[in-house]
């Protein structure tokens, strides 16, 4: 048994403790490589790592739990433990982390005037069922029980959100009823207004930034009451969307300093010691000015690349960190290797109109319906109706529609149609609505992108499209829509049609004799997503920066595997390529 408190410092056991953490969230890293990158952050001087849970993850539908395979925390936990690290971990509803919705549940949005965040009794009374789930798994583990958790955190940058002090009070109130003991944190913006509106008392207040340190720790010591200095995502680069140019990187001479003086000062956890990679659909995106989807690398410019390397950054922090306390000599247990398998041939393809039916039941409705009011939480959604009164086609407008629309009338291609220009009425030219005749099917391919994961629109993330579809200046009706979360691609039947131009799936089989880490390179691809052996890794788009998708080596077997894309743009070709190197632009 353990004690860790808070007093004018951290005190482990009655002595002052310098926390020297990493962020490591292991929804992103294969289990397989869990103790690799725990050995690595240990051997580069830090005492702790730090996670975040997300909470969309672990109850992927309302009353459905998972804490097995990658969401095994308590796994990540003990072998943390095993290697003398001590944990901080940060349950808290909302986690940002750049994660699909927060890390909020999709299926909060089917109800109707659902709040976030604040005291509205229906959120709250799903956040308390799902501690009452979570908690007895970790509570187990905190240190005055025999486990390594230190610190657990009761909101996240919540002063950049709103400032009801009464949900913040409800939260902690919840945790501590299903046995949290440990000292609790909220992390805020270094800012009065973000920390007078995200902090509690009797709660440490710690915050989040990635520069000028001296300056942010004076902003924050006047809310610690004379408690320690901590900066508890100590950004050491930034995170990837598509199309934004080329692979985000912080300044290494910057950064080296500020962690120095964040050794000097207080405790720092570094965010991200290896931020690895945003799988399945489960990226999440900003709204500014126009909606900007992350990438599925998280490779952040972090202290490892995505796939665990070892980089320049690491070297030079651990130079830093070796001033402040001994650097223990670490043996790293997991072998591993980048190998490239060469280039691979279609072996069969097959249109989505194929096998359609194969993949969904579709609902019949008079008007469109969201994901969320399906009970689809991510991925595609198709909205087929019979243009039966329509004698030409003029112009087309969604309503309520996010993210990316492909439009198809007959099954050919007419629009595609992305972010703000859902917002407006389309002019469907002569030569896109060529072959049309009355009758003819009109096919709305919907793909949700990511919900946002910061700010107000976080209320406003329903996918698919939730209000209406405009015809030539009138509602559309009459409508049989299909969910395609695509968890269930062993439906498809490749031996079904395929037609150029259209939204299909592609099947390549390749031998592993030697089983290692390998790259997925697009190139010549227009958009959508992959699945190695079942396992579906992200998504991919030309526009970029990111190039390759990252296959870790655990996720292949020795002798026949199998990949298959779904593009939904028609733009393919004939091959793909597996490369032993990264290309994140």
């Amino acid at each position: 048994m353990g004690l860790f408190e808070i007093k004018d410092n951290f005190y482990l056991n009655g002595k002052p403790f310098q926390i020297i953490s990493g962020a490591i969230h292991y929804f992103r890293v294969v289990p397989e490589y869990w103790r690799d990158r725990l050995e690595k952050l240990k051997a580069m001087g830090c005492n702790t790592v730090e996670t975040y849970i997300p909470w969309n993850m672990h109850e992927p539908r309302k009353g459905e739990f998972h804490f097995e395979g990658i969401l095994d925390v308590a796994s990540f936990i003990e072998t943390a433990q095993s290697l003398g690290l001590y944990v901080i971990l940060r349950p808290s509803p909302y986690i940002c982390a750049e994660w699909e919705f927060g890390g909020l549940p999709a299926w909060l949005l089917r109800e109707d005037n659902m709040h976030l965040r604040v005291s509205y009794p229906p959120f709250l009374k799903h956040v308390e069922e799902y501690y009452h789930v979570l908690m007895p798994k970790i509570t187990p583990y905190q240190i005055d029980q025999g486990g390594p958790v230190i610190l657990m955190q009761v909101e996240n940058e919540y002063g950049y959100y709103a400032n009801d002090k009464a949900y913040l009070e409800a939260i902690r109130k919840m945790m501590m009823a299903e046995g949290v003991t440990v000292p609790l944190v909220t992390s805020d913006g270094p800012f009065r207004e973000s920390l007078n509106g995200g902090t509690i008392k009797g709660v440490l207040p710690t915050g989040n930034f990635g520069s000028r340190t001296k300056e942010r720790f004076a902003t924050l010591s006047e809310y610690t009451s004379g408690g320690p200095l901590m900066c508890t995502e100590f950004w050491v680069g930034w995170f990837d969307h598509w199309g934004n140019g080329g692979h985000m990187t912080g300044n290494l001479e910057e950064s080296v300093k500020d962690l120095d003086d964040m050794l000097r000062m207080g405790h720092v956890n570094i965010y991200m010691f290896e931020g690895g990679t945003n799988f399945g659909f489960m990226n999440g995106s900003n709204y500014y000015d126009a909606l900007t989807p992350d990438v599925t690398s998280y490779d952040y410019d972090a202290v490892l690349t995505e796939d665990g390397r070892i980089t320049e950054k690491y070297r030079r922090y651990r130079e830093v960190i070796a001033k402040y306390t001994e650097i223990p000599e670490v043996s790293f247990s997991t072998e591993i290797q980048q190998k490239s398998y060469g280039v691979l041939s279609v072996k069969e393809k097959v249109s989505l109109f194929s096998v359609l039916d194969q993949l969904s039941t579709p609902v019949s409705s008079v008007y469109p319906v969201s994901m969320e009011r399906l009970g689809q939480n991510y991925g595609y959604i198709l909205y087929r109706s019979c243009l039966h009164t329509e004698e030409t086609l003029e112009k087309i407008r969604l309503w309520g529609a996010g993210d990316r629309a492909n439009i198809f009338v007959g099954k050919k291609p007419v629009l595609t149609l992305y972010d703000r220009q859902l917002l407006e009425e389309h002019k469907v030219e002569e030569e896109q609505r060529e072959g049309f005749t009355q009758g003819a099917d009109l096919d709305i391919l919907m793909e949700n992108m990511g919900r946002v994961n910061f700010g107000p629109r976080m209320e406003q993330q329903r996918k698919g499209i939730d209000h209406c579809v405009q015809i030539n200046g009138h509602m559309q009706n009459g409508w049989e829509i299909y969910p395609l979360p695509l968890d269930n691609l062993e439906q498809v039947d490749f031996d079904g049609e395929y037609q150029d131009g259209t939204p299909a799936f592609y099947r390549f089989v390749f031998d592993v004799e030697e089983i290692g880490d390998t790259f997925l390179d697009f190139e010549g691809w227009g958009k959508g997503c992959a699945f190695v052996n079942g396992f579906h890794i992200g998504r991919f788009w030309e526009i970029g920066p990111q190039k390759r998708l990252y296959i870790p080596g655990p996720l292949l077997k020795k002798g026949k595997n199998e990949i298959i894309l779904f593009e939904t743009d028609g733009k393919s070709r004939e091959t793909i390529a597996l490369v032993n190197e990264p290309d994140i632009g």
